[in-house]
């Protein structure tokens, strides 16, 4: 008996493959019917109050389940970003989520929106953080999201400091690894490129590796990565360093790929909004707090964490805008405000800061 050709046994795997994307495709229309019955209870029990439909402990948890259940060989990181999309296209059936991001289009900040809410979500970039968070105080926008930090270059102060003057929650965060690219355009002479445009972050990211390959080139700041490649479309000797986005928004060409000096060079955001998020089960909370300049401040400031065992992931301080004298610690730590070690750690602070202010708990990111 003759062993089945080549074309029979990829014909039999096809039919296989078209039977199970039938069965997926009837359980993601099952999964948008169940998605839309959802909004209909919530509807009928809102008593004309607010709705609200996105609630981050419950995506971050169908997420982790989603990555725990994967038996590959697709990675967990995957399997996530497929159910990411599938809860995003059923979210938007419910009522789709107006999210403002620091702009232009084509930044690392809306790759971080797309990452965390989806496709179905409508991205909407902003000029400016303090616009970000305007836009989200106003509720003409959901959501916002504003980088935080770099793992190479620190803190975003501007978007530390805007916290001291809102009122708005930290709903969730999103950690990017950051890949820059020398990019040029279809005019660019590539044996002559004299100038190269980036932001100053990107700049500073890719410093030996500009070094040893351009020296003599002109580093020229600009307000964004974006805002680099769109300025390099008519210029004939110039480079722009920035992300996949942007080469695609723009037709951008990669000369060089991955060019920051630090392979794990990656980039924080955190997603703002007006809610307070309920525990996840695997939390991470962050506060600002305001400390009299007097000896052993610091340390009545970290003593009552060190005590109740509160694992500290970052302590940044700012000077404070109130007075010459006070210093105020921004503090991201394991764990959410409803916890009983956590609340008991802050019930001391407390009372030896002299202010203190929860901007949320919210799930540690998960992609």
């Amino acid at each position: 008996m003759s062993q089945e050709t080549e074309q029979q046994q990829l014909a039999k795997l096809r039919d296989r493959i078209d039977d199970i994307d039938r069965k997926l495709g009837e359980l993601i229309s099952a999964r948008a019917q169940c998605a839309q019955e959802v909004a209909e209870v919530k509807k009928a029990h809102s008593g004309g109050g607010e709705i609200i439909y996105y609630r981050p402990e419950r995506e971050a948890n169908v997420l982790r389940k989603a990555m725990e259940r994967n038996q590959g060989p697709l990675s967990d990181e995957e399997v996530a970003r497929l159910f990411r999309e599938i809860m995003s296209a059923c979210l938007a059936l419910e009522k789709p989520i107006k999210v403002a991001y620091l702009g232009p289009e084509g930044t690392f900040t809306e790759q971080a929106t797309l990452k965390h809410f989806g496709h179905s979500a409508v991205a909407r970039p902003m000029s400016a953080i303090d616009e970000v968070f305007r836009e989200v105080e106003a509720g003409a926008s959901a959501y916002g999201v504003v980088p935080v930090e770099n793992s190479t270059e620190g803190v975003v102060n501007h978007t530390l400091d805007s916290f001291m003057d809102s009122n708005l929650k930290i709903c969730g965060e999103v950690v990017l690894r950051i890949h820059q690219h020398l990019l040029v355009s279809d005019v660019t002479k590539t044996d002559n490129i004299s100038r190269i445009y980036s932001h100053a972050q990107s700049l500073a990211q890719c410093r030996k590796w500009l070094d040893s390959h351009y020296p003599n080139a002109e580093r020229i700041a600009v307000s964004s990565n974006a805002e680099a490649a769109r300025r390099i479309k008519g210029e004939w000797n110039a480079a722009a360093i920035a992300g996949e986005m942007a080469a695609e928004k723009y037709g951008l060409l990669k000369l060089a790929e991955n060019i920051e000096d630090r392979p794990d060079n990656s980039t924080r955001f955190l997603i703002i909004g007006s809610q307070t998020v309920a525990p996840s089960g695997d939390d991470k909370s962050s506060v600002v707090i305001a400390m009299r300049n007097e000896p052993g401040a610091l340390h009545d400031l970290l003593e009552p964490f060190h005590r109740f065992k509160i694992d500290l992931t970052r302590v940044e301080t700012r000077p404070s805008r109130s007075g010459n004298w006070t210093y105020v610690f921004f503090i991201d730590f394991s764990g959410h405000v409803d916890d009983d070690a956590v609340k008991q750690a802050l019930r001391e602070v407390g009372k030896r800061a002299a202010d203190l202010k929860i901007l949320g708990s919210y799930p540690k990111g998960v992609l």
